[in-house]
């Protein structure tokens, strides 16, 4: 066996410090884990920059640095966006972690933890106005640095929900990485005006509606299946104005357009709509939320949560009709 040289001995301190330099170098850097976690909210680099003040180039020098530490992929390009690997997701706690030790140092003027950063919800047309606006509001009237943006739309729940950390959908959601919330029901009723009844009569059975037109949602644009069967409760009823809205509905029911499938919530407020056979035609529907895991740990996405929640549970009458009919 050859025993070391004198200079081997010498050079060995040196060999040892710059291994312990390149373990270091391997180290994945707090401020790349920031990067992912940003991106993997919101699924987008483009957001991911917006939201942390950084420039595109910047997030993918970032990402592949930290591929580079973490020896594999992070993140997987998916339709619209980008979706965490097995790799990334063991990384994101770690940044959690992070982020959790970065905001214990920021708080509010009273000294509690204060919240900030942006929440991004896609919900149906009615939900978004009645019920996710004034839970918005109420969150950012206590935590003024969280800003709410409220994408209205019908549509199922999306598998990637790239750019979204929140989604509320009609119907039982089929999604996989992501938590499904039931919110709670609501109710549909025929609808019509008090002009549109002394003109045409009103429907005394359900097999008269075949006689007047129906106001609903455009049938060949209609994505969600729970609205799609709502219609089956009666004898084809002929198209009068549709509409991918539902405020579209309400407004050209209550201008006499036909007899409208409408939400309690949204027609009851309109004296000048009457209901229409209510005993007879009650839907009751459900609204889910659907978000990531690892969003949903977010404190400010939770907050937000949490008052969608209590909005529904506070409007549970109104959602329903008053008194549920069925």
């Amino acid at each position: 066996m050859q025993l070391p040289t004198a200079a081997m001995v010498k050079t060995a301190p040196y060999v040892c410090k710059n291994a312990d330099m390149a373990a270091l170098s391997r180290r994945p850097s707090a401020d790349d884990l920031l990067v992912l976690l940003a991106v993997g909210r919101t699924g987008r680099y483009t957001a991911a920059a917006e939201e942390l003040g950084l420039n595109h180039t910047t997030i993918s020098r970032r990402i592949a640095a930290l591929e580079a530490a973490m020896g594999g992929r992070v993140l997987a390009r998916v339709a619209g966006g980008w979706e965490l690997t097995e790799l990334g997701r063991e990384a994101l706690s770690a940044a959690e972690a992070v982020e959790t030790a970065v905001r214990s140092l920021t708080t509010d003027a009273a000294g509690h933890r204060a919240l900030e950063g942006v929440v991004r919800i896609s919900a149906t047309d009615g939900f978004s106005a009645y019920i996710a606006a004034p839970a918005a509001a109420a969150v950012q009237r206590k935590h003024p640095k969280v800003a709410v943006e409220i994408v209205a739309a019908t549509r199922r729940a999306t598998q990637q929900r790239s750019g979204l950390d929140i989604e509320v959908v009609v119907g039982e959601p089929k999604v996989h990485r992501a938590e499904a919330l039931r919110l709670g029901d609501y109710c549909l009723g025929l609808y019509a005006s008090h002009g549109f009844l002394a003109e045409h009569g009103c429907p005394a059975h359900i097999a008269d509606l075949e006689q007047y037109p129906l106001v609903y949602f455009i049938d060949s644009m209609l994505q969600v299946d729970d609205l799609d069967l709502a219609t089956s409760f009666a004898p084809a009823m002929r198209e009068s104005v549709t509409s991918t809205n539902v405020f579209v509905h309400v407004e050209a029911t209550r201008a006499s357009a036909g007899i409208g499938l409408l939400p309690c919530f949204m027609s009851d407020r309109h004296p000048d709509l009457v209901r229409v056979l209510p005993a007879e035609v009650s839907i009751r529907l459900a609204y889910w939320l659907v978000t990531r895991a690892e969003t949903l740990r977010r404190p400010e996405v939770a907050a937000v949560v949490g008052a969608i929640r209590d909005r529904v549970a506070d409007q549970r009458d109104v959602l329903l009709g008053g008194a549920d009919q069925r």
